[in-house]
């Protein structure tokens, strides 16, 4: 397996992760409504660019459409919603979330840097198909890392100083 499939993989299971990540917050933190629906929105920037991957992966052998390992059942998410909405604002929450938004700051900053990293080798082997998968993607990617690292900027203060 080249680099850039090496690559490819792991950028594909960081964007699925991800999604994955940003749908299990976006269920835990029901209760606070922005946070909620703009991390739906974000999770499907990354459900989007999997697929993405996983096309431009067949033209480089490999096959990154199959399932995920650990699909989240409804009745689980159903749980999350429901503890979220009993823990309500409580400063418990509060350190959960920054918890959260750190994690989740984590994994779309190795999916940048992994953007990156394709970015010079399509450069370099002249690959206008997989640039322009970058070009399209990777800056939604760094929107992503500026929101959580906007939100933490905007959430530490508070949860930090009243804990």
């Amino acid at each position: 397996m080249t680099g850039i499939e090496t690559t490819l993989r792991l950028l594909h299971d960081g964007e699925r992760d991800l999604e994955q990540d940003l749908l299990a917050a976006a269920a835990r933190h029901h209760t606070d409504h922005e946070f909620h629906h703009v991390a739906l929105d974000v999770a499907r920037w990354s459900r989007e660019h999997a697929a993405r991957l996983a096309d431009a992966g067949r033209g480089h052998g490999l096959d990154l459409s199959g399932p995920r390992g650990n699909p989240s059942p409804g009745a689980l998410a159903a749980l999350r919603e429901k503890a979220s909405e009993a823990l309500g604002r409580r400063s418990a929450t509060g350190l959960l979330l920054l918890h959260d938004l750190r994690d989740l700051h984590l994994a779309a900053a190795r999916n940048s840097l992994h953007w990156e990293m394709l970015a010079q080798a399509a450069q370099a082997t002249r690959d206008e198909r997989l640039l322009a998968l970058v070009t399209d993607c990777h800056p939604q990617t760094l929107r992503q890392l500026r929101w959580t690292n906007t939100q933490i900027k905007i959430l530490a203060p508070q949860v930090l100083t009243s804990v």
